[in-house]
């Protein structure tokens, strides 16, 4: 509770530091915030679960834990933002405070208790992310990315809230207590059932998988470059957190029903996903792809609900967000130079910039899942968990998809070695090479020491 709490005045400080004449000092400032808020939080890992608000919030292991992650994203790309917004400082509190605020939706989506705080803390995050889509104004790509989240979100909205209502029709209740006994007593009519299904094709939407994953590579290739890592983490994490924590309390009991429509959707999205990123040759769209595959990954967390999949699914979340976000560091710089985000922009930079370049490489293998990075671990761990449920041929199918993708990651390390006219004389932005530091030697620390990073 107090940690959304805290971030909601942290968010509220932003706005206020544009009128103190702050803004030079916001972005250290928030950084600290964050980092004082995850050590209250951390403080709470091994307390008792807590209900607030009449049990609209509950704070326990999990939502602890997923809090943490998130507040940790925030910090590392807000620190991207400081060389970011340098063109327009002005607007830096405004974009600071959404980014800010994003994070209380999320924050909302791993500590909910209720059906209608669920639903909000969707809306923070979603209403958020569609204004940041569209900062950069004079670009039409990004208005565009802006315009077609905006649509696409508000029928996914649209049906995640009928689902909702259908479920508060059958059990009566919000409170995911009160659901969970209505399933349990194994007498829920067709209502209860439609609703699930409504509620999965909303979620489906909003973790980018298929087939509901299409608005994904254009609203992260016309995104402004900060924003795409952002919603690639902090979005993705808080979604599949929100998703697991409905699903594992209110409908695994109904699992039986609309398991089988999942493994199959689970099989079509890793499948979508490894396909079309093999022929992209956009940076930005070979990671929407790529998010689009490991959120098939991330789904078995979902399909194995019986297991203890809270470890393994928040292990995956962290391991991916700190890779995107070592990668996106490195092309942040790339794209400041070079103007572009395809491929070939990373042509010759591994004779120019050696350091950014061998992140970039530790970034994409522990994407890819090579060992010794944490991706390898990853997803060894949600493999093991899906097995013991009995999916031999969906981590079978899971395993050779792994082994193609390594193809397109391996795109990008090779253009690095590739023979270029760019010089790449601008030195790097040092706070770009400190976050990519940071997230690849947390990717070496929990790929050697995994157990430190698994709070379950």
């Amino acid at each position: 509770m107090k940690t959304l709490t805290y971030t909601s005045f942290l968010g509220i400080f932003c706005l206020v530091a544009e009128l103190l004449n702050l803004r030079k000092l916001l972005i250290p400032l928030v950084v600290l915030g964050l980092v004082v808020i995850g050590g209250l939080t951390y403080a709470d890992l091994n307390a008792e679960s807590a209900s607030y608000f009449h049990d609209m919030l509950r704070t326990d292991k999990f939502s602890v834990s997923f809090s943490l992650l998130l507040l940790l994203i925030t910090a590392l790309i807000v620190s991207l933002g400081q060389n970011f917004f340098k063109e327009d400082p002005s607007k830096l509190s405004d974009y600071i405070a959404i980014i800010i605020f994003a994070l209380c939706g999320g924050i909302a989506m791993v500590s909910f208790a209720n059906m209608a705080m669920f639903y909000i803390g969707i809306e923070i995050l979603s209403i958020s992310f569609y204004i940041l889509a569209g900062t950069n104004k004079k670009d039409v790509k990004s208005n565009e990315a802006a315009m077609k989240y905006f649509l696409m979100g508000s029928f996914a909205s649209g049906i995640l809230l009928m689902g909702i209502t259908l479920i508060y029709g059958a059990s009566g209740s919000f409170n995911l207590g009160d659901i969970s006994l209505y399933a349990t007593a194994r007498n829920a009519d067709a209502i209860f059932f439609i609703g699930i299904i409504l509620i999965l094709i909303g979620l489906l939407f909003k973790v980018s998988a298929a087939p509901f994953h299409f608005w994904a590579p254009d609203v992260y290739e016309g995104s402004p470059m900060l924003m795409t890592a952002l919603m690639s983490t902090l979005g993705k994490v808080a979604s599949f957190a929100a998703f697991y924590r409905l699903f594992s309390i209110c409908f695994s009991i109904s699992y039986d029903t609309y398991g089988w429509v999942l493994s199959v959707l689970i099989a079509l999205t890793i499948l979508i996903g490894n396909f079309s990123a093999l022929r992209q040759e956009s940076f930005k769209r070979i990671l929407a792809f790529s998010g689009v595959t490991n959120a098939g990954f991330m789904l078995m967390a979902i399909s194995s609900i019986y297991g203890k999949m809270e470890g393994p699914l928040f292990f995956y979340g962290l391991s991916y967000s700190l890779a995107t976000i070592g990668a996106f560091a490195v092309a942040l710089y790339v794209s400041s130079v070079t103007k572009s985000d395809k491929i070939e922009a990373f042509n010759g930079l591994a004779y120019k910039r050696p350091l950014l370049s061998a992140l970039l490489i530790f970034a994409m293998f522990s994407i890819a899942g090579i060992p010794p990075f944490a991706g390898f671990f990853a997803k060894y761990f949600l493999f093991a968990e899906a097995l013991k449920s009995g999916h031999f041929w969906l981590v079978l199918f899971a395993i050779v998809n792994s082994i193609i993708s390594v193809y397109y990651y391996f795109k990008v390390v090779f253009a690095l070695f590739a023979k270029s006219e760019q010089t790449f004389e601008e030195t790097p932005s040092p706070v770009y090479v400190a976050v990519a530091l940071v997230a690849v030697a947390l990717l070496i620390i929990a790929g050697v020491a995994p157990g430190l990073f698994m709070p379950f």
